[in-house]
């Protein structure tokens, strides 16, 4: 018996269920809430309610709700796809009740934009001697990228000194201006200051400021910009030899321009302002007008291409290589109804939970993808949809 509880019901979150939903063999029982009962019932709808037997409305803001879900559906599991600031309440809920714990995006306030292990990693104590596990960032940047991080440490190099996560979407969805994941994470994240490791330290980079032209396979060349993405505090802890490590993200004129002027006249702000009467956060309006992500899949065409650069020493000869995925927009919809970046991040959520309940990564205490071995995780990437290559090639980036 394998129960899971899945907390959360937009876009990743339904490629989540659907993916669980046809591994009976992994997942025997699926629960599934959310703040809006009616997107579980769509969703329960979708997958089978032979599969997706429980759905349920809780206010995941809450500890004390999420705990009284768990006692009444007693999971194996709590798999968390709901939003960031929640991350929290919900692993205090499972620290009661003594229930594991997944998330695909670490803890982050909501009243400040600022996103860093540090508050979930004060659990570790806490978790280990309650017995139970917490694994966080199990999507793809973070969540794939480490685990492509920690397989080429261990098959590749001796040591690895240089590390260069890229992110590339290469769709078009036919908007003007929309956001693949959730409007208002998606924006906090990227007019943040950028960040980056090297010599030690960290050093910081105005938002959008630093840009590299790459050329990504299945999808060719396109403007790349530096960003601080959470994968990199966890991969600069667990990998002291590196050097350097940086995460690259592309995006579009179009939509650099959109955000700028969205930007320029204060609608990405978080600080609330007066309006008629009652107090809004401009932020929160505007993902309330922009598209709901998950109704940009239908007609969704094109590829992402998702990898890690890896430069190190093999036998005392420096090497560089390169692994990644490429994603079809149009193949998720097809299979689950999703486009590829919501895909990209739901089914490895599913294939480390699968893990989790297997006992192939189970340990008391709360860890990061790459701490665990990464060859049957990466064996079941291929195996369930998101195939991967590894490419020994030049480094595209200077020193």
């Amino acid at each position: 018996m394998s129960r899971v509880l899945i907390i959360g019901a937009g876009g990743v979150a339904s490629v989540v269920v659907k993916k669980c939903a046809m591994l009976p063999e992994y997942f025997s029982e699926i629960h599934l809430a959310s703040r809006t009962l009616s997107k579980c019932e769509k969703l329960q709808q979708e997958a089978g309610k032979d599969r997706v037997v429980g759905v349920y409305q809780v206010d995941a803001d809450h500890a004390n709700q999420v705990a009284d879900l768990i006692r009444k559906v007693q999971p194996d599991l709590v798999i968390n796809v709901a939003l960031p600031y929640q991350d929290l309440p919900i692993m205090d809920a499972c620290l009661e009740t003594g229930v594991h714990y997944l998330d695909t995006a670490n803890y982050e306030p909501k009243d400040v934009a600022k996103f860093e292990y540090s508050w979930q990693w004060a659990y570790h104590d806490r978790f280990k001697e309650k017995g139970i596990m917490a694994l966080l960032g199990a999507g793809f940047d973070p969540g794939v990228t480490n685990v492509f991080t920690a397989y080429a440490a261990k098959h590749y190099f001796d040591e690895i000194h240089y590390l260069d996560i890229v992110d590339c979407n290469g769709g078009d969805h036919g908007q003007a201006f929309a956001t693949n994941f959730n409007p208002e994470i998606n924006i906090r994240e990227i007019t943040q200051r950028g960040r980056y490791w090297e010599n030690g330290e960290w050093h910081e980079t105005d938002p959008i400021s630093v840009r590299k032209d790459l050329d990504y396979p299945g999808v060719g060349v396109r403007a790349s910009y530096l960003l601080f993405h959470e994968e990199l505090e966890s991969l600069v802890k667990h990998f002291p030899t590196l050097k350097r490590a940086r995460f690259w993200m592309t995006f579009g004129e179009q939509y650099l321009t959109h955000l700028r002027v969205l930007e320029n006249v204060g609608m990405t702000s978080i600080e609330p302002i007066e309006f008629q009467g009652q107090k809004i956060v401009p932020l929160e309006f505007l993902k309330a007008v922009l598209p709901n992500p998950g109704s940009l899949a239908e007609g969704y065409t094109g590829m992402t291409c998702i990898g890690t650069y890896v430069t190190g020493i093999k036998d005392g000869v420096e090497k560089t290589i390169f692994i990644y995925n490429n994603c079809d927009h149009a193949a998720c919809y097809e299979e689950v109804g999703a486009q590829a970046v919501s895909y990209t991040t739901g089914v490895p959520a599913m294939i480390a939970a699968s893990m989790m309940l297997q006992g192939h990564w189970l340990k008391p205490g709360v860890w990061n993808m790459e701490q665990f071995d990464p060859d049957e995780f990466m064996n079941r990437l291929n195996k369930y949809g998101l195939p991967w290559q590894v490419v020994e090639t030049e480094s595209p980036f200077k020193r």
